[in-house]
């Protein structure tokens, strides 16, 4: 099977490193040339609970250096979806797939309609990871990957990516129900990204103090109403006490959104707790908390320049 990643970032990079595991021909695509010949030559560098080991890679910024694929993995930033979509025309085959294994709320229907919803998967991973340099990462956080078509049906080709990701090292699991696992997902990311952006604060750290606490109790529960109301089955019997066993679990991660943060770059807020505000609209359903929350991270991304 013939797979690549896209976006080199730390999720790609983890990615990249344990299916070059595999006997499979493993490409990671990066939208630059600089910055790929760099990884290409020393390899991606892991440290973290997973040990501290480098994995080669074959990496290249042009798409058609790849050819057709069998598996595209998206993991770029959901505000860049679409311009990475650009890159893969050629590497779509036939019957190539397009999985998505990003934060937040609409990349599925982003590739869908490139890729069209018969060959587009939507997925999550609980796997933390920080990007400490260009190719070099640390696992900090250890979970499985869910992954899915859109319409529900399993297959051989999927159930042949499940048991590759398996033997990489990576756990993972098929589901039919793809949506109510991007919105189970999504209101993990809701109780932790931006809380980690503002206060600056490991994952685990949120779940230390009162203030951080309850916090992410209110956005949280505000998610869950809107899931209820829309009539999404969350996968979690107990979404919250999730949430809070994934800090536990990826106590030392960097969020996301707080690597964005601390390298003055745009945030995925508007894709988890923002699209919980935009969702909420028209249901009656008030969401004040994430809308503060939403309104605090644009207006650090916005100040950049002017911060003390």
């Amino acid at each position: 099977m013939k797979i690549t990643i896209i976006g080199p970032g730390a999720m790609g990079c983890l990615l990249a490193s344990f299916l070059s595991k595999s006997r499979e021909e493993i490409w990671l695509l990066d939208k630059n040339a600089e910055r790929a010949l760099k990884i290409r030559d020393q390899g991606i560098k892991i440290e973290g609970i997973s040990g501290n080991w480098q994995a080669k890679v074959n990496v290249t910024a042009k798409a058609e250096e790849i050819g057709p694929q069998d598996l595209i993995i998206i993991a770029v930033k959901s505000y860049d979806t679409k311009g990475a979509l650009k890159d893969i025309k050629a590497m779509l085959g036939e019957s190539t797939l397009v999985l998505s294994l990003q934060n937040g709320l609409g990349n599925t229907e982003i590739i869908s309609e490139v890729a069209g919803q018969e060959r587009t998967l939507g997925g999550a991973t609980n796997h933390g990871a920080t990007l400490l340099a260009a190719g070099s990462i640390r696992h900090a956080g250890r979970g499985e990957t869910v992954f899915g078509r859109m319409d529900g049906k399993i297959t051989a080709e999927l159930r042949y990516i499940r048991e590759l990701f398996n033997k990489a090292g990576l756990e993972t699991r098929i589901t039919k129900d793809i949506k109510a696992l991007l919105w189970s997902k999504l209101i993990i990311n809701v109780g932790i990204n931006a809380l980690t952006a503002i206060t600056r604060l490991n994952n685990g750290r949120l779940i230390e103090f009162d203030g951080s606490r309850k916090i992410l109790e209110e956005a949280v529960n505000e998610a869950i109403k809107v899931a209820k109301k829309k009539r999404i089955r969350l996968i979690y019997d107990d979404p919250l006490s999730k949430v809070e066993a994934v800090c536990e679990a990826t106590a030392a991660n960097v969020s996301s959104m707080l690597q964005d943060v601390l390298k003055q770059r745009r945030t995925e807020i508007d894709f988890i707790n923002g699209a919980v505000v935009r969702h909420a609209q028209g249901l009656g359903i008030p969401t004040p908390v994430n809308a503060v929350l939403t309104n605090l991270v644009k207006a650090i991304e916005s100040s950049y320049a002017l911060q003390v």
